[in-house]
């Protein structure tokens, strides 16, 4: 019995955004080939021993908004993911969250969206998205702080981190969460974003700004290892979750 569809094993693919990023995934698969796409490379690897687990598949989804929810739509279009999988950066709120923590989107709000003709309040609201993650229960396959990403096509702007922290509840912020979570909430694709905060922003500092940008490329380094490296234990208990409910369903036809 194959798990999660019918017809095939459980799939999923991991949408890696930002150039920096990318580079530090495809250095823990330096053997790997990668194949074209007009959005952006891929190349799948097998990290399980398992029929009922495909390889997964790591796209490069390009940075910012526009790239992030037109990629989206294709990996999710083309390969049909039991599970999509966002793993990157963000820039911390200072005081609120830690270098190296790594965030779990239980919400994703793209804040740079100006209203003036209408609600500001109902057009941010719009593209707002709750992640389902009662699959994972409370029990995380590793420590993780549950939080708002925000999402805007700029840097952490450090006279509105407080606002943004008041306003939406965000302890940090990125350029693709908002549309990854959107589009795949779209489709009732299952998504996991998972974020490790590289520098901090307050209002009246920020690590990795006014050529500091060594700062976010060697912690983009040591984040991207670790999300990687433990990004086997998400999937697996995201393909028991799809299993149990398979055995489910399957127990209710048998009872009719």
């Amino acid at each position: 019995m194959t798990i999660g569809k019918s017809v095939r094993a459980f799939t999923t693919v991991v949408v890696v955004s930002a150039d920096a990023e990318w580079q530090a995934v495809l250095s823990q698969f330096p053997t790997t080939e990668t194949r074209p796409t007009p959005l952006g490379e891929w190349f799948s690897v097998r990290l399980f021993e398992r029929p009922d687990v495909d390889p997964v598949l790591f796209f490069h989804g390009g940075w910012g908004k526009i790239a992030a929810a037109a990629s989206t739509q294709y990996v999710i279009g083309r390969w049909e993911p039991d599970l999509l999988v966002n793993l990157g950066t963000c820039g911390g709120v200072a005081g609120l969250i830690e270098q190296g923590e790594v965030v779990l989107a239980d919400r994703t709000v793209i804040y740079d969206i100006l209203e003036q003709m209408g609600d500001p309040h109902e057009a941010v609201a719009h593209y707002a998205t709750d992640l389902d993650l009662d699959w994972l229960e409370e029990d995380n396959p590793h420590p993780v702080r549950r939080a708002v990403l925000v999402s805007g096509d700029r840097d952490l702007v450090r006279e509105e981190v407080q606002e943004l922290a008041a306003r939406f509840g965000a302890v940090a912020g990125d350029w693709e969460s908002g549309a990854i979570a959107w589009v795949a909430a779209r489709h009732g694709t299952r998504c996991l974003i998972l974020r490790g905060v590289t520098d901090l922003v307050s209002d009246i500092q920020a690590d990795a700004y006014g050529g500091n940008l060594s700062v976010w490329i060697e912690a983009t380094a040591r984040v991207m290892r670790s999300l990687v490296e433990q990004l086997p234990a998400w999937i697996d208990r995201a393909a028991l979750y799809e299993q149990e409910r398979a055995l489910e369903a399957k127990s209710r036809e048998v009872g009719h």
